[in-house]
């Protein structure tokens, strides 16, 4: 086999984890980054080196639009530190667009800064600052529209409308951008990262905070959502509709106004991101809404007034995810079916499984439950009595809120010792006939003769 070869068999593909197919477009992406024509000879032999355009005090161009009018195809142009106070630039020709000492554009609260129509271009190094408010339209600090292989990297957003706009794009790349909001209320305020209508989209090591939401992702497909860090945001540290076959892996979604929001796709896949402190009477740390066959693995859910909310959502997998002194950790309504909970762990909850029905659509195997009472005589691990999530105080509660207030009352710990002795009031099919004598257990183990596999 020559050096740098690999094949992959048909039986190697299926073998492949969930996201493979994302990560090998991401490659592709990667690899898509070539300067196109226009390039000089390197005098060094080693290739062709881009025309460079300089702009700044001293330099042949003073603004960068004169610089953007005349700089050839796959040219740098490289801005130098200052003040820029132009009308809307326009990219219209593959190029890079870069900062040096961190020169700043500024829109004067007015218009949108950088407007990019043009494939294979890289704007880095730049802070964009003052984006004006608009009601009739989505302004932006940067705006890429019906393009592709666009790289945006290490930039500074502040006190933006809309941070990066993504409109009909596909193939770009979203890094290492800090991206700050004028927060206040969510109508005078935009999305920090917003794709619309694109496909394999990297978002990746950006931080995000004080938008109404922080990233956004409509009519998307293969976008892989990587790394981030979302918070202080109005509404959604991530909000997710109609995106199909997507993948959002360790990302930091922390105090925003209600956590992250999945709604209304298939075949997502999320794994090892930590949902934290988003309290509110209508915060979560993750809601999935008419969504099917994903996959939640390996999260961390902490300190949320709830932790998982799901509803009318089926065939989803969640696994090895911990749950940690939420008020619910789990809210599971009648409408989600055929979900699977196996290896998780629910420790210091107020709630751990609260649901709307005494009905069991979905089933729970082999989970960790710091509440659970029973026993393991044959020392396997596993409990050799079933433990039922669901109390009935919470069930009470599901029906009428106001029961709250009795939750540090003698009555509550009367219902649960009555449901303790005689667990004939709470869904017998939601109970984890298998549960976890230790919460070490995780991912794969677990499975096998205690009905684990699938």
């Amino acid at each position: 086999m020559k050096a740098g070869l690999v094949i992959l068999t048909p039986a190697a593909l299926l073998a492949a984890p969930f996201p493979f197919c994302s990560y090998v477009r991401q490659a592709q992406v990667e690899a898509s980054f070539v300067a196109p024509a226009g390039q000089v000879e390197d005098p060094t032999g080693e290739g062709f080196l881009p025309p460079t355009v300089h702009v700044g005090v001293g330099q042949r161009f003073s603004e960068v639009a004169q610089a953007l009018a005349v700089a050839p195809r796959g040219a740098r142009v490289v801005v130098h530190a200052g003040t820029y106070v132009e009308p809307t630039l326009v990219v219209d020709r593959p190029l890079e667009l870069v900062g040096e000492g961190w020169p700043v554009l500024d829109g004067q609260g007015e218009r949108e800064i950088l407007r990019i129509v043009a494939d294979s271009v890289t704007v880095r190094g730049l802070v964009f600052r003052n984006v004006g408010v608009s009601y009739v339209e989505d302004r932006a600090a940067i705006r890429v529209k019906e393009a592709g292989y666009c790289r945006l990297q290490g930039n500074r957003i502040e006190d933006a409308f809309f941070g990066i706009y993504l409109g009909q794009v596909h193939d770009c790349v979203v890094r290492d951008n800090e991206v700050v909001g004028r927060g206040g209320r969510e109508a005078v305020s935009g999305n920090g990262i917003h794709l619309w209508y694109s496909r394999d989209v990297v978002v990746e090591a950006n931080r995000i905070r004080g938008h109404r939401d922080g990233i956004y992702l409509e009519f998307v497909r293969g976008g892989n959502v990587s790394n981030n860090l979302s918070r202080e945001n109005l509404r959604y540290g991530l909000h997710f509709m109609f995106s199909d076959s997507c993948v959002y892996t360790g990302n930091r979604f922390e105090e925003n106004g209600a956590g992250v929001a999945v709604m209304y796709s298939k075949t997502v896949h999320m794994e090892d991101n930590l949902f934290a402190n988003n309290w509110g009477s209508a915060a979560y740390g993750l809601l999935l809404k008419d969504i099917t066959d994903s996959r939640v693995w390996n999260n961390r859910f902490v300190r949320n007034t709830v932790g998982l909310h799901s509803e009318g959502s089926s065939r989803i997998r969640l696994e090895a995810n911990q749950f940690r002194q939420n008020g619910w950790a789990v809210r599971l309504l009648a409408n989600s079916v055929d979900n699977r909970f196996e290896a998780n762990v629910f420790v210091g909850n107020t709630f751990d499984v609260a649901t709307n029905s005494r009905g069991a659509r979905s089933v729970f195997q082999g989970n960790f439950w710091d509440r659970y009472r029973g026993y393991d005589l044959d020392r396997d691990g596993w409990g050799d009595v079933p433990h039922h999530p669901v109390s009935f105080f919470s069930l009470l509660v599901e029906r009428n809120r106001p029961a709250l207030i009795l939750l540090r009352s003698f009555f509550v710990d009367l219902l649960d010792l009555m449901e303790r002795v005689l667990p004939v009031l709470t869904p017998e099919g939601l109970a984890d006939k298998a549960p976890l004598m230790s919460p070490g257990v995780r991912g794969d183990q677990g499975r096998g003769d205690r009905g684990g596999g699938r």
